[in-house]
């Protein structure tokens, strides 16, 4: 069950703020505030959005910080009453909102945090997701560190073995040596650093960077967002709790996400599809719990990224550096104090 890959992380007290109240705008304020957002997302050559676990929660997946999240309910020794299995759940209209928006090129690129697997199933591609924390429907090598998908949810989390090996071939086919484990991070556990690479060169090419369902409390992936603000862009939060970064964001809405996702939807002029089975990359077949379907960042993409940061981020940076100089050298000269300064040293001869 979903909420059982919180028990099989090691113990860990600093779990972040839990149970804050929710707090839910006005339907006038969430028309307003679509509309803003939706202004901002037509006005953006590159619109990045972060998600957390508050945009799969219609899916029957439990959050974490939230009244009811798991993080909360088990300092009061409960547990939540919504409990899918990551097997059984499926992508929301949020997560089919988001793979159309990928698929319009409307939205360049997901960074999440989630690991229930539900991006992957609504048919995002690798190019346009950074996993953060990994993906029970993923495994890893542990020698050459290629991924492959599962057609059902991993039954370990922290990055332990599996039991099979690696399915890369490497040379004069022969295949990897190494085994395969889970990708799911326990507390503390370094973040992947491809995926890390990608988000935050995403995040910070963005002029737009929008969160859904997430306080942003986890760090680094709570301060990606923020990555565009020194280059000129805007971040938009859309969660029912205050988050961390409230204060440095330029638009803040409160309600569920799918309610104003369908808003913004409308408004662009788009249908929100359907699930697809065709589109689920864990339904395509395979044998013990495994196919054959990589899953690897791919180099050609992280050197597209990293072109796109060193045109728009450093040459903003120049352009900063230039304006500040052209300014020094148009401030007008006030001749009258250089002439009284000129009076002063000649009295003192």
């Amino acid at each position: 069950m979903s909420c059982n890959y919180a028990e099989g992380l090691s113990e860990y007290e600093n779990k972040g703020v839990l149970g804050v109240p929710e707090i839910f705008d006005s339907s006038e304020i969430v028309e307003k505030k679509c509309e803003e957002l939706c202004e901002l997302i037509k006005n953006s050559r590159h619109v990045v959005v972060h998600t957390g676990a508050g945009i799969s929660t219609s899916a029957g997946i439990p959050d974490f910080r939230g009244p009811h999240g798991v993080w909360t309910l088990e300092k009061k020794g409960e547990k939540p009453s919504i409990n899918i299995s990551f097997d059984d759940a499926l992508p929301t209209k949020t997560h089919q909102a988001l793979k159309h928006l990928i698929d319009k090129g409307i939205i360049r690129y997901i960074v999440t945090q989630n690991i229930d697997g539900l991006h992957l199933k609504s048919g995002v591609p690798r190019k346009n997701l950074a996993e953060l924390h990994g993906n029970m429907f993923t495994e890893q090598c542990n020698i050459c560190k290629s991924q492959f998908v599962r057609n059902s949810a991993t039954s370990t989390v922290g990055q332990k073995l599996l039991g099979a090996n690696c399915k890369r071939i490497i040379a004069r086919g022969r295949s990897c040596r190494g085994k395969l484990t889970d990708t799911i991070l326990d507390w503390e556990a370094n973040l992947p650093e491809e995926d890390l690479e990608m988000a935050d060169y995403h995040s910070s090419v963005a002029d737009l960077n929008i969160c859904l369902g997430s306080t942003l409390q986890i760090v680094p992936s709570g301060n990606l967002p923020l990555r565009c603000k020194k280059y000129g862009g805007k971040v938009a939060i859309i969660n029912l709790q205050p988050t961390k970064q409230d204060k440095k964001a330029d638009l803040i809405m409160h309600t569920y996400v799918d309610e104003a996702i369908e808003k913004i939807m409308k408004r662009l002029g788009l249908e929100i599809p359907e699930y697809s089975k065709e589109l689920d990359p864990t339904k395509f077949g395979g044998d013990n719990n495994r196919i054959t379907i990589p899953w690897d960042i791919e180099r050609e993409d992280l050197k597209e990224v990293k072109d796109l940061y060193d045109m728009y981020c450093k040459n903003f940076k120049k352009k900063k550096i230039q304006k500040i100089a052209h300014k020094k050298e148009e401030k007008p000269v006030d001749v009258s104090k250089i002439e009284e300064k000129k009076n002063v040293n000649n009295s003192d001869i």
